[in-house]
């Protein structure tokens, strides 16, 4: 940090991204963080996450951190459940793949198939 105006600014974001992690409504996205997920970028697909609910002013969705799901092979990865649908965990996310599950997915409603490695209740 270099000024205390960048310091308010990071407090602002980070107080933003709370908002948005604890909101109980339509649904949830959970992003793996066990050690083999930070090693493949789940941080960098949080922060997409994050950042593309904020753009799209969807605060109805909570945003969580998990350890593991034993995906290693496919992390990053992401579950994304939805209020009345089967939950879907992806595989591969990075910040490309984790913003368009955001505009496709909990937007859209359609699910990005080729992206999907498990379905339903999980």
């Amino acid at each position: 940090m270099k000024s205390l105006e960048e310091l308010k600014r990071i407090k602002e974001q980070t107080l933003k991204a709370m908002d948005l992690r604890q909101a109980k409504e339509r649904g949830k996205v959970v992003v793996a963080m066990g050690t083999c997920g930070i090693a493949a970028g789940a941080k960098d697909a949080l922060m997409a996450v994050i950042e593309e609910l904020e753009k799209a002013d969807i605060h109805d969705v909570q945003v969580v951190q998990s350890g593991c799901m034993g995906l290693c092979d496919r992390e990053p990865t992401v579950e994304v459940s939805m209020k009345d649908q089967p939950s879907v965990i992806y595989g591969d996310v990075n910040d490309a793949n984790a913003r368009r599950i955001v505009r496709e997915h909990i937007q859209g409603g359609q699910v990005v198939a080729e992206l999907v490695i498990k379905r339903g209740n999980i």
